[in-house]
């Protein structure tokens, strides 16, 4: 395909830029394209990874009095809001009674999240990888609870109409995309590298295990992606977090499977 590969920081400004036409394609978690649907703009799902049960854990101080979810109510949370770990965190506090609106949420980068937590001004951080391996191996925090099967947790790529991408554009991203996903599993130290460019040996350790315990199989936008989406959808309508309840267009994204 010949791409050119776009980097920037932040997941949820990939609406926009996908808006202002910087790019054609943007990969980031299950919540960013929803919250791109809510604001009006036609969403199209192309590709998605494998379900990551292991990126994600909410974070407390070792000192600190909480024990279950339930202790959280009132609390400080500190994570990327608007990111799959607000969708994260919705569903460990239904388990213990609680909504959004119980606890006060910081929107806070990981690692000022982990020095909040570290220094006593949040009570808690939803950490992710690789970040959360990290602050692990410090042994400074435990974990109240994990990501695990809780929800799909999946990287997703998406695309929005006013791109007119083609159905053979699409499927041939998500067939690059699988190919690629064959190449990282077949060697993960080199895939780390590449992650930890910049950083120090313990950043690039930490992506090493990151990557070689991840599925690296792609799929493409199959029905059961999009019921995931509307899973999600209807979860972040009932804490609140959308102003509508939003429905899925599914009519596109079945097209690019035909």
């Amino acid at each position: 395909m010949k791409p050119e590969f776009v980097g920037y920081l932040e997941g949820r400004d990939t609406a926009d830029r996908l808006r202002l036409g910087e790019f054609d394609i943007g990969g980031t978690g299950s919540t960013p394209p929803i919250l791109a649907a809510a604001s009006g703009l036609s969403v199209t799902y192309v590709a998605a990874s494998s379900p990551r049960p292991a990126n994600g854990a909410i974070l407390v101080s070792k000192t600190a009095g909480i024990d279950k979810i339930a202790d959280l109510k009132g609390s400080t949370v500190a994570l990327v809001d608007g990111s799959f770990l607000t969708y994260f965190l919705a569903k460990r506090l239904e388990e213990g009674g609680l909504k959004l609106t119980d606890i006060q949420r910081h929107d806070m980068a990981p690692v000022p999240s982990r020095e909040a937590l570290k220094a006593g001004t949040v009570t808690a951080w939803v950490a992710m990888a690789p970040h959360l391996e990290q602050s692990l191996a410090s042994g400074e925090f435990r974990v109240l609870a994990y990501c695990g099967d809780l929800i799909p947790n999946r990287s997703l790529f998406w695309t929005i109409r006013d791109r007119g991408l083609s159905k053979e554009t699409m499927q041939e991203f998500a067939g690059e995309l699988q190919h690629l996903g064959r190449e990282i599993a077949a060697d993960p130290e080199k895939a780390a590298a590449l992650l930890a460019a910049g950083g120090d040996e313990t950043e690039r350790r930490a992506w090493t295990r990151v990557v070689s315990e991840r599925n690296w199989q792609a799929i493409a936008a199959l029905p059961a992606l999009l019921r995931e989406q509307q899973t999600e959808a209807d979860t972040l309508f009932g804490h609140g977090d959308l102003p509508a309840r939003l429905t899925i267009d599914t009519a596109s994204d079945e097209e690019i499977l035909r």
